[in-house]
């Protein structure tokens, strides 16, 4: 790797090819800036990183597409500019809470109880869900909050103030927290439809509490297991419910006749 006094360094990749890492030294850091395939575009998002450092007037809005440097390194140096912190990803600390910028206009907003998690995870999207990536896994954003993968905004969770973009544990509210559960809007009221997976889904049956349609989910999965089907379900825990009171609607409870029949 070549030197270079403007923060432009030449290096050379496996195949010999030429290319230019960026670096900014502020506030006794080294910052990674980004590599890029031309000169003039790695001295472009160098000065776009000395203009955000040394002039506070220069906020999130003055990003434009034309910038060579990255939406989320203009992100993360006003950010250290402002609040003496530097993030790799997209954060910017306000009192009392974080926000995550996935873009210019998409600002998700966090509590300061999940900063380390997400200063070290980067959200990522993929066909609209928002993920991170775990111990080499895809992890839900909204599984922090107990929100099931195939969960529907108003009708198993909502988000009270009516931003779907705000993620504080203050604002979600848990609707439906059972495996196995769909809650359907009646004319006369919720009623409770739970199904289970076996080769696709199989209806258990539809009951007038979330607990009974829980509990069927259970018993239906006890079934299948003793059939030998070979699968592992997550049972769902029925909480405030005595073993008496969970044995006597776990027995009184009509299953469908797939699953009572159903043969592996």
């Amino acid at each position: 790797m070549t030197n270079s006094k403007s923060g432009v360094y030449k290096a050379r990749k496996n195949d010999k090819s030429l290319y230019y890492r960026v670096f900014l030294a502020y506030k006794n850091k080294s910052l990674s800036l980004g590599s890029f395939d031309n000169e003039k575009d790695a001295k472009d998002a160098y000065e776009d990183a000395l203009m955000i450092t040394s002039d506070a007037g220069i906020t999130l809005r003055d990003y434009t597409d034309v910038s060579k440097l990255s939406f989320d390194k203009w992100v993360s140096l006003i950010n250290y500019r402002d609040n003496n912190i530097y993030f790799a990803n997209p954060i910017y600390l306000r009192p009392g809470l974080f926000y995550y910028y996935l873009s210019p206009e998409e600002i998700l907003k966090f509590d300061l109880d999940d900063l380390f998690f997400y200063s070290s995870h980067k959200i990522m999207r993929r066909q609209g869900h928002m993920f991170v990536s775990n111990f080499g896994s895809q992890l839900s954003i909204f599984s922090k909050y107990g929100i099931k993968a195939n969960a529907v905004v108003g009708r198993d969770y909502n988000f009270i103030n009516g931003d779907n973009l705000d993620f504080r544990y203050s604002n979600i509210e848990l609707l439906n927290t059972y495996n196995g559960v769909e809650i359907i809007n009646a004319e006369d009221g919720l009623l409770y439809k739970a199904y289970i997976h076996v080769n696709g889904n199989y209806i258990i049956g539809t009951y007038d509490t979330i607990e009974k349609a829980a509990i069927a989910y259970n018993k239906a999965a006890d079934m299948l297991i003793q059939k030998g089907i070979g699968k592992k379900y997550a049972l769902n825990k029925i909480s405030g419910m005595s073993p008496k009171e969970y044995a006597h609607i776990y027995l009184e409870l009509e299953i469908s006749d797939k699953i009572i029949n159903y043969q592996v």
